[in-house]
């Protein structure tokens, strides 16, 4: 029996795509949605250092789960047989040590920052909060009963890059909740699980036969394939609702037409490989849809104090 040591063959690169850069949208589209909904506020008001920590706190968190995912499923065995692009502990690229070694390192980067923004923010309390999403991240496929085999992802994305991202990055700025905020927290929410569903869709298969229960399985593929519509279709409806409170809110429907490529996608039936392009247009339509809010909500926003 050989006692020599795997030749693990990772490059840099192999280490970026690990890390997923076509999910950074959901870390990315928050702040500004966020950023956004201060800027708008009567209280405070965006506060450009304060976004900057956020940013560096979501994008830090989003690349410790993607690792953290790579990691769980490398040593479940339910990465063996999938259609996307190759992982770094399933498709032995790296070791598994190391990749959870990053993972945790990209925790701790987000936790530092976390820190620093909550004593800026003087709210201490979001330390524990910032605790609950680091958990969150580990235990999506983490531990012995990761609650993304239970179905629960799209739900967990919904709260951690949706609510509490969205919220979290609005109260530190302008001290304050507003409903203007929760719709376009509940708009990035969606889209982002979104992002993850088509994902999912397409592991399908895979997913089914290795035991890994995603919502995708649970729904089933034509249902699933509605709520993603429906998904993508929520912040049309929550654009108009934030059009009340400032109605330059109203040009970020520009977000539509790469909102609706995605959709006809995903409706006609696409399988496998052919829905990769999905994440990238659906992480690229909520972008838009925060970068385009941001930039109006500011522009309203001088408006308001000209007035």
């Amino acid at each position: 029996m050989s006692n020599a040591r795997p030749n693990y063959s990772a490059t840099a690169h192999d280490w970026l795509e690990g890390a997923r850069p076509h999910t950074w949208a959901n870390a990315f589209a928050p702040v500004l949605a966020g950023t956004a909904a201060a800027a708008a506020s009567t209280t405070g008001g965006a506060h450009l250092g304060r976004a900057f920590l956020a940013l560096i706190v979501s994008w830090a968190l989003i690349i410790g789960v993607n690792y953290a995912n790579d990691y769980s499923d490398g040593v479940r065995g339910t990465d063996e047989d999938r259609t996307g692009p190759q992982r770094l502990t399933g498709g032995g690229l790296a070791a598994p040590k190391d990749v959870k070694r990053a993972a945790f390192i990209s925790f701790g980067v987000a936790a530092v920052a976390g820190i620093i923004l909550s004593l800026a923010a003087g709210a201490w309390w979001f330390i524990l909060l910032g605790a609950l999403c680091i958990a969150g991240a580990w235990f999506y496929t983490g531990g012995p009963k990761p609650y993304g085999y239970m179905g629960l992802g799209e739900v967990a994305v919904f709260i951690f890059f949706g609510l509490i991202a969205v919220l979290g990055t609005q109260y530190t700025q302008s001290h304050e909740v507003t409903w203007l905020g929760l719709w376009l927290a509940i708009g990035i929410g969606a889209m982002s699980a979104a992002v993850n569903l088509a994902n999912n869709i397409r592991d399908i298969p895979s997913d089914a036969q290795t035991g890994k229960t995603t919502l995708a399985v649970r729904l089933g593929d034509a249902h699933s394939r509605q709520l993603f519509t429906a998904l993508l279709v929520a912040p049309f409806i929550l654009t108009i609702f934030a059009a009340f409170t400032a109605w330059p809110a109203l040009f970020a429907l520009v977000y539509a037409p790469f909102a609706v490529g995605a959709v006809r996608i995903v409706n006609r039936g696409a399988q496998g490989k052919e829905l990769i392009p999905v994440l990238a247009r659906t992480g690229r339509a909520m972008l838009i849809w925060a970068v385009v809010m941001l930039a109006a909500l500011t522009f309203f926003d001088q408006l308001y104090w000209v007035a």
